[in-house]
């Protein structure tokens, strides 16, 4: 639960340093510019409040691993609620209301992440999960949208090293595979999830790996 603080700060720290100009620059999300990936941000935000503040009576359905969904096609940016995201951000029209926004609804996600009890039960999507393994699953959701938010801004600063590692570790388990270790962390889950094709050394340091990738989280 630590991680997921330390991530999500380093990612709204980012966020909310940026100059107005870098909104309306790509992000590493298909179809998405900078502006709509912070817009997402904020849904997300929201997501974490409303399921914390959901206590589920039943076992846990899923952990921070099985969370995730995963398949083998990537987003194209035309899914509803994707375009949704769009829209909304573009009505924002200043980067500034986003960013108050973002650390507006963003730091009361981190409050009550903090003050959460990590055995407590608690419901999302129909599942049920423990608040530590639902905020434990996040640190990945976190790193790649950091990733994501700096991915054409070289200047900007990037996820933090130990939450790098353990997405790293989390994208292994997941997929049920080990990355050559000459992959970076970044390497790992920008190659891992999609977002940018392996090289072709990296491409035969993979082998037969190559094969099942990219993973796609949902």
């Amino acid at each position: 639960m630590d991680l997921f603080s330390r991530s999500w700060t380093a990612l709204r720290t980012t966020a909310v340093g940026l100059p107005a100009e870098h909104f309306d620059r790509p992000s590493g999300c298909a179809g998405w510019l900078v502006r709509d990936l912070v817009c997402h941000l904020i849904i997300d935000a929201q997501d974490v409040l409303i399921t914390l503040a959901t206590p589920a009576g039943t076992e846990p359905t899923r952990d921070a691993l099985t969370y995730w969904a995963v398949s083998s096609t990537p987003p194209t940016g035309d899914d509803p609620l994707d375009a949704l995201t769009v829209r909304l951000a573009a009505a924002y029209e200043d980067p500034a209301l986003l960013t108050f926004h973002l650390e507006d609804v963003g730091s009361a996600a981190g409050r009550a992440a903090r003050l959460a009890d990590p055995d407590l039960r608690v419901g999302t999507c129909g599942e049920v999960l423990t608040a530590g393994d639902y905020l434990s699953a996040y640190v990945l959701e976190w790193t790649l949208h950091h990733l994501d938010l700096v991915m054409h801004l070289p200047d900007a600063a990037g996820p933090p090293r130990e939450g790098l590692a353990r997405s790293r570790e989390m994208i292994e388990r997941i997929g049920g595979i080990a990355f050559p270790s000459s992959f970076t962390d970044e390497d790992v889950l920008l190659v891992g999830t999609g977002r940018r094709a392996p090289t072709d050394t990296e491409r035969r340091e993979l082998g037969e790996r190559a094969a099942v990738l990219p993973f796609v989280l949902g």
